[in-house]
């Protein structure tokens, strides 16, 4: 059994104003894997907010039920840290994932029949399917998982390819090969910024998007690191979450490259009068920079902010991550 236990809605991550710098789960995120690890050692933290632990061997140890479990890690985070979680179970890390996406504060959601479960959701609901793969599924009416996991392993691979096409026929019948694995390397970063009151200006979400932005901007180039694809996740007033990625034209750390594409997502949402209470930003599939290849510019603009941003990461790094910022934030 996995436990997928997350930062309730709000809790933590970005307290701030749309453009401050919040401490977030950068914060908490160790506290909550060491709290968990007090259960199981097979504790694998995934930012910004989230954590799978494996706890079949400490359901034998302790005695205890999923629920009963979970019930324990909730109490401890809110004593000890003052956040509230919410906390998926179910017999692999999607499934588990998936119940935590359901669950709300105070109530462990999870999952003891996964065909059930998978059967009447959308297509575009399971992990790993897209936009485009979710329209090639539904043009041949493959709309639902449950339809999915009835097709023939013979036409989805036709339809979306060998590889992709058994991952899709395991997922959409509850089958997750991932392991649990304590202490592997992050393949992703995010950071949030969540507003003080339902913001509706669409100025205010672009800086949260600037902020965020530089700041993983930042990081990547600290670490060495590229990312190959950006994933935008709005939060609503009413807790629902909307999330869209898009793949980057080549991996980079380049702040200015960044946050054109997550301005471009962000336009995408046509979110209009929408009531957002908060914004993530999430750097995807990540890669050592050395290894990246880049393409060169005749640009004389581009090279020159490149230039700039590389003298401002020494100052940052000197001075504190706020000794420079775009003038949009610092105004």
């Amino acid at each position: 059994m996995i436990l997928c236990v997350r930062f309730g809605p709000g809790a933590g991550a970005g307290r701030g104003s749309g453009s401050g710098e919040g401490e977030g789960a950068g914060v908490l995120l160790p506290r909550l894997v060491d709290l968990v690890r007090e259960f199981t050692p097979v504790v694998e933290a995934v930012p910004p907010g989230e954590v799978l632990a494996d706890v079949r061997g400490a359901l034998r140890y302790f005695g205890r039920t999923p629920l009963e479990l979970a019930a324990l890690v909730r109490v401890r985070a809110l004593a000890l840290y003052g956040v509230d979680c919410v906390i998926g179970a179910g017999p692999n890390p999607m499934l588990a994932r998936a119940a935590a996406r359901e669950a709300r504060p105070g109530v462990t959601r999870v999952v003891d029949d996964p065909a059930a479960f998978l059967r009447d959701r959308p297509v575009a609901g399971l992990d790993g399917v897209g936009r485009a793969t979710a329209r090639t599924l539904c043009a041949y009416g493959l709309d639902s998982v449950g339809r999915v996991a009835d097709a023939p392993l013979a036409v989805l691979q036709r339809l979306v390819g060998a590889k992709a096409g058994r991952d899709l026929w395991e997922r959409a019948r509850g089958i997750d090969r991932t392991p649990v694995v304590p202490g592997a390397l992050s393949r992703s970063a995010a950071a949030e910024r969540s507003f003080p009151h339902d913001e509706l200006d669409r100025t205010e979400h672009r800086r949260a998007l600037l902020s965020l932005a530089t700041e993983l901007g930042a990081r990547l180039r600290t670490e060495g690191q590229v990312c190959r694809a950006l994933a935008v996740t709005v939060r609503y007033a009413d807790r629902t979450t909307t999330t869209r990625s898009r793949v980057l034209p080549e991996p980079t750390a380049h702040t200015a490259a960044l946050t054109a594409l997550a301005y471009a997502i962000h336009d995408s949402f046509g979110l209009q009068r929408a009531r957002v209470r908060g914004i993530a930003l999430r750097v995807e599939d990540l890669g050592p920079a050395e290894g990246a290849a880049h393409q060169l510019s005749l640009d004389p603009a581009d090279e020159k902010a490149r230039r700039i941003e590389a003298v401002a990461d020494r100052a940052r790094a000197k001075f504190g991550p706020r000794a420079v910022l775009p003038g949009a934030l610092a105004a």
